[in-house]
């Protein structure tokens, strides 16, 4: 496929959620060296600022706070409003906060993390529909992570990603979980939410194939990734134990081994975005699997099972649709 390496051919206007830290930073200075445009949303001014300082090139920073669908409406009227096409929309954002006791919330009164990760990404797919209808080759590629599946090494560790029959989401806003869940944690709920962005990905490309639109939807999980500056993985954790969360990126990153840089992983998501892929449209999930220490290999995978079931798809589309649209 050739994911490592940003095309050397014609530019691509690619929209990043996520751009301005980790991955997506990493991401968004390889695109720019190619000569890519980039729309990369920041969820506020000062965000936005800063961005720009950092980069330089074809980069446009609207404001767009996934954690209120308001703004994102906002955000998209703007961009509809412009007209111009996305040829590449990348879904990337994202948020943990790990070890968190209590529950977070959105504008909208929804649980932080499936808002972020989930419902606003929803929410900015379908309005932007258009936009990368019109685009040249287009492509959605949505940022996921193996901890989807609880067969994984990530997905075993403390409760499961579970969505039952989603009903902490047919609740409304103040749901604890999406499977209605009476207590909150924190490592399901972003569990939880990144089943949701492969559900949401092949629920995608279900509908415009239907609808005489096909195109090439790439899901992927970048592995766990832990950079050596200080926040990095762990900056939205409320554990009050940096110590065990230092010795933790310690013995996975530098002596077992099992981890990637953000470099490498924003070279991985770059390729995603702005190489040929192997056939005209078609769901496919990537994951950069460890095949031991210091041996990862990204390659084609099988989703969790529960990732594959197109009556969850419909219906976590359906109800996050009704959600985003309000």
């Amino acid at each position: 496929m050739g994911v490592e390496e940003c095309s050397a051919g014609a530019t691509r206007h690619i929209l990043l959620t996520g751009g301005s830290s980790g991955i997506g930073f990493q991401a968004a200075i390889l695109l720019l060296q190619a000569g890519h445009r980039l729309t990369l949303p920041c969820r506020d001014a000062n965000t936005a600022a800063a961005l720009r300082q950092r980069l330089s090139g074809r980069i446009e920073t609207p404001i767009c706070d996934l954690a209120d669908l308001s703004s994102i409406k906002r955000c998209a009227e703007s961009l509809l409003a412009e007209g111009e096409p996305i040829d590449t929309l990348v879904l990337n954002a994202g948020l943990q906060y790990s070890g968190g006791g209590e529950p977070r919330w959105s504008a909208q009164g929804f649980e932080l993390t499936i808002a972020v990760n989930h419902l606003g990404h929803q929410a900015l797919l379908q309005q932007l529909l258009p936009l990368l209808m019109r685009g040249t080759a287009p492509r959605l590629v949505v940022t996921a992570s193996e901890v989807h599946d609880p067969t994984t090494a990530g997905g075993k560790v403390g409760l499961p990603a579970g969505l039952g029959d989603l009903a902490g989401l047919r609740q409304g806003p103040g749901a604890l979980l999406l499977d209605g869940s009476g207590s909150f944690n924190a490592e399901k709920a972003y569990k939880d939410s990144k089943l949701c962005n492969l559900l949401m990905a092949r629920e995608a490309e279900r509908r415009l194939r239907e609808q005489g639109a096909p195109l090439p939807v790439l899901a992927w999980s970048p592995g766990l990734v832990i950079p050596r500056s200080k926040g990095g993985f762990f900056r939205y954790s409320r554990s009050h134990n940096p110590v065990a969360q230092a010795l933790f990126a310690l013995v996975a990153r530098d002596l077992l081994r099992l981890t990637e840089t953000p470099q490498r992983a924003g070279t991985l998501l770059a390729g995603l975005a702005s190489t040929a892929t192997p056939q005209p449209s078609g769901f496919q999930y990537w994951s950069n699997r460890v095949l031991g220490p210091g041996r990862l290999r990204f390659e084609a995978s099988q989703p969790s099972g529960e990732a594959c079931s197109d009556t969850l798809a419909l219906q976590l589309w359906d109800l996050s649709a009704q959600i985003g649209i309000g």
